[in-house]
């Protein structure tokens, strides 16, 4: 042990977790993880881009996680391997462990007789635990959470403070859940009849699958008639709606502010950028990457990068490019008439 309480371990025990290969003194000894901005003495930091190769050469670390590509690019001990961010996640696995369970009920949470809770979960203070709700091994229910009726929640799984989840959901094992989530709100179906919106009852559920993390505020809506389903591995960053009936393949990553219409499928292994915007009963294929602002208003049906984005510029330059973009089918129904005259009479005009 540190003299801050945290455990330090040598390069040497390291790579014997995690495998790689070390270069340099083997023995020396790291707390916690850095920049190698912030470094010390007694972390360890990382190098994944190259850009940073200045850093590298001015940092105090005590050693860094390096890609073979820069494994002479220092004379600091260093971990060798083929991923570097990936093997830095580990390790800072390795020093912040997440808390365990402090098995038992706090006194002002309210859980009805019908429930089952696994004794060495822990149930936070005003938590509310509905009828016949099950909470698997080692769950954590945060303070202020609302688990429905006939709502499982997993073993491993947590649910931050103030998470909502509507009744009949399922959530899988070792899931996480940020503050604020919503999962099974009613999803968006009205019908219109004689100038008046009517609601279409949302019998579907929300489905979650093993190992999926949901961060703050994110919504996922219960199915109007089928599940709406985030299969296993998927990881939602903040912020983030999802439509009913909405599907999204396992593995997926989506950052903040993207909104997902109805009923739209997302492939496995998709990476979808902030503030993206796909449209309803599209169907998008395994591994595509969406750029961040992009609009996706039809399927996508091969894996690649697709990017939307109009770029920035000042202000009245973008007036005048606005104009023309208006004018863009005229210039094109002319493009295609020049086109349709014979070579001669288009040399002569």
């Amino acid at each position: 042990m540190t003299r801050s309480g945290r455990t330090s371990y040598s390069l040497r025990q390291i790579t014997e977790r995690f495998g790689g290969d070390v270069d340099g003194d083997p023995s020396v000894q790291v707390r916690q993880v850095a920049t190698l901005e912030a470094a010390t003495p007694d972390t360890i930091a990382f190098l994944a881009n190259e850009r940073y190769l200045p850093q590298l050469k001015t940092t105090r670390a005590g050693a860094v996680i390096v890609g073979e590509s820069a494994r002479a690019a220092t004379r600091l001990p260093r971990i060798v391997c083929a991923n570097p961010y990936a093997y830095f996640a580990r390790v800072s696995g390795l020093f912040n462990p997440a808390r365990r369970p402090r098995p038992g009920t706090h006194s002002t949470a309210v859980i009805d007789e019908s429930a089952v809770v696994a004794g060495d979960a822990e149930i936070g203070p005003r938590a509310v635990i509905g009828r016949n709700a099950r909470i698997g091994t080692g769950c954590v229910i945060g303070a202020g959470c609302y688990v429905g009726d006939g709502v499982t929640v997993g073993g491993g799984s947590r649910l931050r403070p103030n998470v909502t989840v509507y009744h009949d959901c399922v959530i899988g094992e070792r899931v996480i859940l940020h503050s604020g989530v919503v999962i099974g709100a009613d999803g968006f179906g009205i019908a219109m009849e004689e100038g008046r919106w009517l609601k279409v009852p949302q019998i579907g559920r929300a489905v979650i699958g093993n190992d999926v993390e949901i961060g703050a505020n994110t919504t996922v809506d219960r199915g109007a008639l089928d599940d709406t389903v985030i299969e296993e591995g998927v990881k939602l960053d903040n912020q983030i709606q999802i439509a009913h009936n909405v599907r999204i393949g396992a593995h997926t990553a989506i950052a903040a502010c993207v909104g997902i219409a109805g009923s739209t499928r997302i492939g496995r292994h998709c990476i979808i950028g902030g503030a993206a915007g796909i449209a309803g009963h599209l169907a998008i294929a395994d591994r595509v990457e969406i750029s961040a602002f992009t609009l996706i208003t039809k399927s996508i049906n091969r894996p690649g990068i697709y990017t939307g984005v109009y770029a920035f510029e000042p202000h009245a330059g973008w007036r005048r490019n606005a104009v023309h973009l208006r004018h863009l089918a005229d210039l094109a129904d002319r493009v295609r008439a020049l086109e349709k005259k014979p070579k001669s009479k288009r040399s002569k005009s």
